[in-house]
């Protein structure tokens, strides 16, 4: 359908001719082209993890030049809706709906929706706590805490950026968190029951671009969130910094 909804596009601006009623789109054919694209990804058309058409077969079933094409893909990989990955060609990214009145994991959530989690860990390490971390967790100063900072990855492509702070008397030895934080805590039998989040949005400065993949000033999503015991003893400190193209968080309300 897509290929079918481009070509059209495509002869329409060659030859001027448009439907009954509609408006000529003079905007750059490559243009056209990357909003029909997005247009099916983000009506369900294509799956997650699904290959796009190559640059080759847009060009020739279109009747455009590789570079049209190339810039049509372009567009979708800057909104974050397509991933290039290399010598295999561009798929679907993956995106994640949040509700926001369910506390699960990051690796909870991808598997749910049948991604594969993972994390590209950066630094695991035993630290004195900031002043921060110190009054969000009611720790006494000087007091040891964890420190994990890692990337969080769905089918490999950089989700989020997160640091988690948790005092050392609950992990004790960084390398022993795996993938999941919170399977780690539940086999420890410290598991959080509550959690207060906090959401707004920012523009990834140029480290924190390099890190998710972004181009420097792209929207993220900035969450800080405080996990809770069943005791009321706050248990993890995280700061994650979620790619806006990747994440959607669904609040429901009801009246009265």
């Amino acid at each position: 359908m897509i290929l079918q909804q481009a070509q059209e596009t495509a002869v329409q601006q060659r030859d001027g001719s448009k439907p009954e009623g509609s408006k000529l789109d003079t905007s750059p054919l490559y243009m056209q082209i990357a909003r029909k694209l997005t247009d099916d990804v983000r009506a369900g058309r294509y799956q997650v993890d699904q290959a796009l058409p190559s640059e080759r077969t847009l060009s020739e079933q279109l009747n455009i030049s590789r570079v049209t094409a190339r810039k049509a893909i372009d567009q979708l990989v800057e909104q974050g809706l397509v991933v290039r990955k290399r010598g295999s060609g561009n798929y679907i990214a993956p995106r994640i709906e949040q509700p926001l009145s369910n506390l699960s994991s990051f690796s909870e959530q991808l598997q749910q929706r049948g991604y594969r989690p993972g994390s590209r860990w950066l630094r695991r390490e035993i630290v004195i706590a900031g002043a921060d971390e110190q009054m969000s967790l009611a720790l006494s100063p000087n007091t040891r805490v964890a420190r994990l900072e890692r990337l969080r990855l769905a089918d490999d492509v950089a989700m989020a950026y997160e640091v988690s702070v948790l005092p050392a008397t609950v992990v004790p030895d960084p390398a022993a968190v795996g993938d999941s934080l919170y399977q780690y805590l539940e086999s420890i039998g410290k598991p959080p029951v509550r959690a207060l989040q906090h959401i707004r949005a920012m523009n990834a400065p140029a480290d924190l671009a390099r890190q998710l993949d972004v181009p420097e000033g792209h929207a993220v999503l900035f969450i800080t969130r405080i996990a809770y015991l069943a005791n009321g003893e706050a248990v993890e400190l995280t700061h994650s910094y979620c790619r806006s193209d990747h994440y959607d968080f669904v609040a429901e309300m009801r009246r009265g």
